[in-house]
Order: structure tokens, then C-alpha cells, then sequence
């Protein structure tokens, strides 16, 4: 009697695919390429992440000499493992690869001392936190730093209002309008948090942009973590637990 494999399942592609696409990301660098290997991987859900492919390759490219594969291995593998978090609500695939995983956040570090362009030092940290997986959105947390706001919403039970906490070269206020077109515009002052009395990641956080050398990406950092008010209420939040709430 004979036996044959299992098929393989369906929605998975081939290895010979997936290593294409590996190969094809870590070769040409091109946003196409690396677009291509996100869908497959996280946006349409189609592949486990657990796929014994995916993370030591990308270990090997975030720990290779180019810049701009490193940073979007390390952006890809840090998603990848907060998704199988939240996916298996367990943290065995960090486990298993937790070589892999060290080998990462290393890298991630590295490049993190070495890289100067303030949205690109932005997205390593968020890899790093991702890699480090103690908090879940560092993703939220980090996009509001780059895209210097958050759209929250009021911390009053009853829902109050959706508030913007903007804080750039757009001003530094929180509102409830759409601050683009409303005029005249009702605004409410931020109240940055003390660098002094920053603790916990905050502290962390802080720290490491500025022993980097990334001294806007520190203040951007005091208004995440300092508070802001609700224009219709008035009740005054921390900005960071509505990021981390949300």
C-alpha cells in the first residue's frame, strides 16, 4: 500500500513562491517588491507566519549591510510577530524563534544608532518595540510621533468627542474641528510631560532619541506622553493612555 503527502493547503503558497519573493525583497530594495511580500504575508493573511522561511530570512537580511533592507525586514518581522500575538493570543512563535528574534533586535539597535532620517529612526523603533513585543501598539504610538498627531477619542464614559492632539509645525493644541478647513479654530494648550518626570517607556523613549541624536523625535515624544484637553468637556487626559486605550 501506498501513501501519499498531504496536500498542501490552499490558501498557503509555494516555497518556491515565497522564497522568490524573499529573494526578489532583499535583491532589489524596491518599495514593489517589498509591497508584494507584505500582502502575502500579513495584509491578506494567507501564509502562517510561522512559515520556517520567514523569520531567518529576515534575520539575515536585517543583519546584511543595506540600510533600506535591514530597516523594512526588521518593520516587516516586528509586525509579523505582534499579528501571530494577537492571532494564537500566545507568545510561542517568539519562543521558537527566539534566536531569530535576538539576532532582530540587535540589528534593530544597531541601525537605529546609525540612522538619521527622522521618520525612518521613527519606524526602527517601532521594529524594535514590535521585536521586544511588551506592548501591542507601538504601531499607534509611533505613527502619531511621525504624523505629529493623534486622533483620539475623550476618555469621558459617555463618549464625549473624537479629539485631535496636533503638535508640529501645525501648532501645538488639541481640538474637536477639523483643524485643516475650521475657521476660526477653537484649540485647547498640550501640557508636554517634564522630561524630569517621564518614567517607563516614556523615559526609555525619550532617552534613547535623544542619546541618538534625534532631538525632535524626543519633544514629539514629551507631548505622547504629556496630556491634552477635551475642547467640549474640558476634562484633561493623558495622551498616551487614549493612544494605548484605542
Amino acid at each position: 500500500m501506498t501513501t501519499s503527502s498531504p496536500a498542501p493547503r490552499a490558501e498557503d503558497p509555494a516555497p518556491d513562491r515565497l522564497s522568490a519573493l524573499l529573494e526578489h525583497a532583499a535583491t532589489s530594495g524596491s518599495a514593489q517588491a517589498w509591497s508584494d511580500l507584505w500582502t502575502e504575508l500579513y495584509h491578506n493573511g494567507s501564509l502562517d507566519v510561522a512559515h520556517p522561511l520567514v523569520l531567518p530570512t529576515l534575520a539575515d537580511m536585517a543583519q546584511g549591510d543595506d540600510a533600506g533592507v535591514a530597516a523594512s525586514a526588521l518593520q516587516l518581522a516586528g509586525a509579523l510577530l505582534v499579528q501571530a500575538d494577537q492571532r494564537y493570543e500566545t507568545r510561542n512563535l517568539r519562543h521558537r524563534y527566539a534566536p531569530e528574534v535576538a539576532r532582530m533586535r540587535d540589528a534593530a539597535n544597531r541601525w537605529r544608532q546609525v540612522t538619521r532620517d527622522r521618520n525612518d529612526y521613527c519606524y526602527l523603533v517601532e521594529a524594535l518595540l514590535n521585536l521586544e513585543g511588551d506592548i501591542h501598539w507601538a504601531e499607534d504610538l509611533i505613527g502619531g510621533v511621525v504624523g505629529e498627531e493623534y486622533e483620539l477619542e475623550c476618555p469621558d464614559p459617555d463618549g464625549c468627542a473624537t479629539v485631535w492632539v496636533v503638535f508640529g509645525e501645525r501648532g501645538l493644541f488639541s481640538t474637536t474641528e477639523d483643524y485643516a478647513c475650521a475657521e476660526p479654530l477653537e484649540t485647547f494648550p498640550l501640557h508636554p510631560a517634564d522630561p524630569r518626570t517621564l518614567q517607563g517607556l516614556g523615559r526609555r523613549l525619550y532617552d534613547l532619541a535623544s542619546t541618538d541624536g534625534h532631538k525632535e523625535v524626543a519633544r514629539a515624544l514629551t507631548y505622547a506622553f504629556g496630556e491634552a484637553t477635551c475642547p467640549e468637556c474640558e476634562q484633561r487626559f493623558s495622551v498616551v493612555a487614549q493612544v494605548s486605550a484605542g
